[in-house]
């Protein structure tokens, strides 16, 4: 009995454990993060909104369903590529640092987004003008493997216990604002310059703009320091292996790393992969697909469709920080499981509604959707870093998530433009969203509770000294009474026997 009261026994918290943030810090963590997010979306908004123009740049002699179809294949082959640099940049996230390799992503992502707007026309250079697309694609693809991942753990490991929620959910904000910036750009070229001046040279304007956002993203990276978690854990690193062994090496190798996660991790990978193939399905199936669906599929004109789309974006970037913040006082779960219950209700109501034609019906199947995105959206940056601890943290979510984005989320536009291509039924995009709220449903059922709570391997963090005081005192005391239940019980143990 006395063993089995001594290990529930909780010891109390010491001043040393506590962390307490330094908001200059704080803020500007958050905000170049979330740059480097907005760089990455911007592409994405740009290449979903002129996905009909650059199947006809690129691949001039195929139909037009099929010029689609041909598009979303290169966007999607990018995503192949995505698990092998979460393999690269992850675990070398957790051996040499955050900072490091998320200023290498930047500038990989800025380059080869900057690089399509030079590249020949198929009409110049014959088949060489996708392969080279394709290759600009691969390049985006294996930086953006690290970039997510690296950029919610910075947040995560930078941001109060008690404000992850809000603070992570500004990575996404940024998401959406790059998204509603090339979104918004292209719109407005296609206003201006009209469908003939688009295909002719207006669609590289859009990918021009990438260099200059680039650069401002990398300057705001290169200025940022590391995180603390990861600051005490390479503290902590460095005196087990100066009087480790072999086996305390091989551990912290990368090799050993990467075993470590699939054999003592393996649970927590599988719910992160369920709760990035619920946020990335739906995702992309809103912001990458919807405006070629309803302008394709659907028949609606490119400008009225772009236009419901950038005004669901600006839906999701208006609330998503709210949604955030109510993480931090509900918990995550209830959000998570509230939005898949609502995916599985409402995806059939949604595209009812948004097949109607005109404008106020496909609006409201609009907000729809952008108020189920939102669920995920301003939930996932706060959850997932919180389920690994920080000695693999980088690595097992950058493998976890790009892995599910790579099978089920980056393949969504394709997955349901050929679908409703081989099927006539343009409903499929609707019956997509139901599974995957299903999946999600499942993986938050298995998912513990992290809001307000330390991140695993890591001390609590807090916003003031005398946050910290309280903390420590508090667990003093809980401490105390819990040495003093250990007493009573060791006490009537010993009478009654």
């Amino acid at each position: 009995m006395m063993r089995t009261v001594v290990r529930r026994r909780k010891k109390a918290i010491r001043a040393e454990d506590v962390t307490v943030t330094d908001p200059p810090k704080v803020r500007r963590a958050v905000t170049a993060a979330a740059l480097g997010n907005t760089m990455e979306w911007f592409d994405f908004g740009v290449y979903a909104y002129l996905a009909g123009t650059l199947g006809k740049v690129f691949f001039p002699s195929s139909s037009p369903g099929a010029q689609v179809v041909s598009t979303f294949a290169t966007f999607a082959a990018a995503f192949l590529v995505r698990p092998l640099g979460g393999l690269v940049f992850g675990p070398l996230g957790d051996r040499v640092g955050r900072q490091k390799v998320l200023a290498i992503t930047m500038i990989m992502m800025a380059a080869s987004t900057f690089a399509v707007g030079f590249l020949p026309t198929y009409a110049a250079v014959g088949f060489a003008a996708p392969l080279l697309l394709l290759v600009c694609r691969l390049v985006q693809g294996f930086s953006t493997g690290g970039e997510y991942a690296g950029a919610t753990t910075y947040i995560a490991e930078y941001a109060p216990d008690k404000r992850r929620g809000l603070l992570g959910s500004w990575l996404d904000f940024g998401t959406f604002v790059g998204y509603s910036l090339g979104s918004g750009l292209v719109t407005v070229l296609t206003a201006v310059l009209g469908t003939d001046g688009l295909t002719d040279w207006g669609w590289r304007i859009p990918f021009y703009v990438a260099g200059p956002l680039g650069l401002i993203g990398l300057y705001m990276r290169m200025k940022l320091e590391e995180t603390p978690v990861f600051q005490r854990q390479e503290e902590e690193q460095a005196e087990a292996l100066a009087d480790a062994g072999p086996v305390e090496e091989a551990r912290q190798s990368g090799k050993g790393r990467l075993k470590e996660i699939f054999t003592e991790h393996w649970e927590a990978v599988l719910i992160c992969m369920g709760l990035v193939l619920l946020y990335n399905v739906t995702n992309y199936m809103v912001t990458s697909y919807l405006p070629t669906y309803m302008s394709e599929t659907l028949g609606e004109p490119e400008t009225t469709s772009q236009l419901l789309v950038l005004g669901t974006m600006l839906l999701v970037v208006l609330t998503i920080t709210t949604v955030g913040r109510s993480s931090d006082r509900w918990g995550r779960r209830p959000v998570f499981m509230a939005g898949s219950v609502a995916l599985v209700a409402l995806a059939i109501p949604a595209f009812l509604l948004i097949r109607q034609g005109g404008i106020l019906l496909p609006a409201f199947g609009c907000v729809i959707l952008g108020l189920l995105l939102v669920c995920f959206a301003g939930t996932s940056a706060s959850t997932l870093p919180a389920l690994f601890p920080t000695r693999i943290r980088y690595g097992a979510l950058s493998i976890a998530f790009n892995i599910s984005v790579s099978l089920f989320g980056g393949t969504t536009p394709l997955f349901a433009a050929g679908l409703v291509e081989a099927t006539g039924n343009d409903m499929v995009p609707a019956y997509y969203l139901m599974v995957a709220g299903v999946i999600g449903l499942i993986s938050t059922f298995f998912l513990h509770e992290t809001a307000g709570r330390p991140l695993r391997g890591s001390g609590p963090m807090v916003e003031t000294r005398q946050q910290a005081h309280r903390l420590v005192s508090a667990s003093r005391t809980t401490a105390g009474r819990q040495a003093r239940d250990v007493w009573f019980r060791l006490r009537h143990g010993r009478r009654r026997g």
